[in-house]
């Protein structure tokens, strides 16, 4: 290995996007340790690393609790699996909450109206409940609660953060909230070597080749926990230099690529938030630089679709209409190969 390709095509491998998926949605997550979440597209970018690739699979274990979504890292939705939550949150939520406390005070939110939200939703949902985001917001509005645009949003957040509320079964075209502590029966506990160990080994063999930048930029955990996360992992994980920078992984990924080489030189659509873009800060080796104001118009922080061809983001993509008149459209950064128009159609054609 001795290209930034290379790392892009390995990476396309560890993350089940090139060969063989997993056997559920519950496994696909659980490997990843965390998809971003805030688009709908994530389940399909879920469902593309199943065996089924089925969106079907991901409401599944949505409802069966194995995956559930919330704000675990960097503030933004992710799904994960049930179990993990909690220890995730033990690492990230303190720090998140302080870094949160202007925006609340600016809202006008207090630790009163918290806890006053929190006894609402409580009763509202112990014993099984599930309700939609509306239907908690307008709870808390005849409560008296929430009197100015952002509050409700700002509220289920903290209480999420808190441990209280999560994302899980999913009805109607969404997931609903439910109590945390009964809707994951079996969380796992590990105290902070444990969790942290655990978090960088498992980033780097579902992302790897990455570096300790990477991951602390995806976590944005505290550089003693990455340091020290990546002591527990290392003797785990495969080391590589590339342009003189090193990059870790699981020792499996390469044989992994070797036998699914000619699936990851070909062609996918990824949808606009996938982890082959959004799980690294640095995502040169798999989208020029130059093109990255296409991916991300206005730098904006909203992620186009995707094309790629052999490990390179070579252009974006869209869908036009619904249901079987549905079709896509494809603009390049300069120009596609025969191979990618040919796949394209095709490619959308087998999405989830």
């Amino acid at each position: 290995m001795t290209s930034q390709r290379d790392l892009a095509r390995l990476r396309l491998a560890a993350q089940r996007i090139a060969g063989p998926g997993f056997g559920s949605a519950g496994e696909a997550v659980q490997w990843m340790t965390a998809v971003q979440a805030q688009d709908p597209g994530a389940v399909t970018s879920v469902a593309l690393r199943t065996a089924g690739r089925d969106r079907s699979g991901v409401h599944e274990a949505m409802d069966a609790g194995e995956i559930v979504k919330s704000w675990p890292m960097r503030g933004t939705l992710h799904f994960v699996a049930g179990e993990d939550l909690g220890w995730m949150l033990g690492l990230t939520a303190a720090r998140m909450i302080i870094a949160t406390a202007p925006r609340r005070a600016e809202l006008g939110i207090d630790d009163a109206m918290i806890d006053q939200a929190r006894k609402v939703a409580v009763t509202a949902l112990e014993g099984g409940g599930q309700l939609r985001r509306s239907e908690l917001l307008a709870l808390w509005d005849e409560a008296g609660l929430v009197v100015a645009p952002g509050q409700g949003y700002r509220l289920i957040f903290q209480l999420a953060q808190l441990g209280v509320l999560c994302f899980g079964p999913f009805q109607k075209g969404e997931q609903r909230l439910v109590m945390l502590d009964e809707w994951v029966r079996r969380p796992r506990r590990l105290d902070r070597d444990e969790a942290v160990g655990e978090w960088a080994l498992r980033y780097f063999r579902s992302h790897g080749p990455a570096t300790v930048k990477d991951f602390a930029w995806w976590t944005k955990l505290l550089m003693v926990d990455v340091k020290a996360g990546l002591a527990i992992a290392r003797p785990f994980l495969e080391r590589v230099e590339v342009d003189g920078v090193e990059y870790f992984m699981d020792p499996q990924t390469p044989d992994r690529l070797a036998e699914h080489s000619a699936n990851a030189k070909g062609v996918f659509l990824l949808p606009g938030f996938d982890e082959f873009m959004l799980g690294y800060q640095d995502r040169g080796a798999a989208l020029p630089t130059k093109f990255a104001p296409r991916l991300v118009p206005g730098n904006n922080g909203m992620f186009m679709a995707s094309v790629v061809d052999n490990g390179a983001v070579v252009g974006t993509w869209k869908r036009h209409g619904s249901g079987k008149k549905a079709t896509v459209s494809a603009t390049p950064f300069t120009t596609f190969t025969k191979k990618a128009e040919s796949a394209i159609p095709r490619r959308y054609a087998a999405l989830p």
